[in-house]
């Protein structure tokens, strides 16, 4: 295992054998070079979604860290390559329009997450077969109730009291008519990753689960819903609280989830890979849990 800061020895964690590398370093190449040595294959998850206010760090880590993990893995001789990308990396679509991963990648201008999605999969682009296997792995939003605490402190911040994020009160959430999104959870796609890892699956891979989360299905899954709010609305509600520092979610993020298309997962399903958990399940798991702290 790579990483930033070594996890304490406590499961999920017991045996691996820790690296500490800060993949954005200048070092980062030649460090990552001599751990990858001798390494079968090479599962690259490391990303910055914060701080958002700091937009260079955000890119040392994502972009240059990524291109560090690639001339890492030429360098060190690794047969497989399997970089998380994102739904995020996707050009915008219409609503409700699903697509296969022939679609283009060229992001949501507006988002940093995307921008920096989109970039390193024209870096990838430069992979040519007879260097690695390469394989991307394209999920929609990731969600599990384990992380339900750090994922609101990333997105939510203190704007947002805990008490009030619950299944009760949601029913009340202005959902914008333009956003029909899927959710996926996390044990779903490391189920998927290591599909593609033991058959060695090159291309890539969109991961979502059904159903697809509208207006309609959201007043299912809550008991009701509140009014649709425009999309242009909420993107300037988020855009002022961001710059005023009062949330950590800029305006991109309302871009990227009222802009980007749904996902059709077929290529993946064909591996024998199916969702063992409802993406309305796992989002009405997850606002229960964030509720509990």
């Amino acid at each position: 295992g790579i990483s930033r800061r070594r996890p304490p020895q406590e499961p999920p964690f017991v045996g691996v054998r820790w690296h500490q590398i800060d993949i954005g370093a200048r070092s980062a190449p030649a460090a990552l070079t001599e751990v990858m040595r001798d390494a079968d294959a090479v599962v690259h998850l490391a990303w910055m979604i914060q701080p958002s206010h700091d937009r260079e760090a955000m890119r040392r880590t994502n972009q240059d860290g990524s291109r560090a993990v690639l001339s890492a893995v030429r360098a060190s001789g690794v047969g497989h390559l399997v970089h998380m990308s994102s739904v995020g990396a996707y050009s915008p679509a219409e609503q409700g329009v699903c697509v296969d991963e022939s679609w283009p990648c060229d992001g949501v201008p507006t988002s940093f997450y995307s921008v920096d999605k989109s970039q390193v999969e024209h870096l990838l682009d430069t992979v040519t077969p007879a260097e690695f296997t390469l394989s991307r792995v394209r999920p929609t939003l990731i969600l599990q109730p384990g992380a339900a605490s750090e994922i609101a402190r990333y997105l939510l911040g203190p704007l947002i009291p805990m008490m009030l994020v619950r299944p009760a009160l949601m029913r009340f959430v202005p959902w914008p008519k333009a956003l029909c999104i899927q959710f996926v959870h996390a044990d779903d796609v490391a189920e998927a990753i290591v599909r593609i890892l033991l058959d060695r699956v090159p291309g890539a891979f969109n991961v979502a689960a059904d159903p697809v989360i509208d207006r309609a299905a959201y007043r299912e899954t809550f008991g009701g819903i509140g009014p649709s709010v425009p999309g242009r609305v909420l993107g300037i509600g988020a855009g002022l609280s961001w710059r005023l520092r009062l949330q950590p979610t800029a305006k991109g993020w309302v871009d990227l989830s009222t802009r980007s298309p749904l996902m059709d997962t077929t290529r993946l399903r064909a591996l024998g890979w199916q969702p063992r958990h409802r993406g309305t399940d796992t989002l009405r798991e997850f606002i229960e849990v964030m509720r509990q702290g």
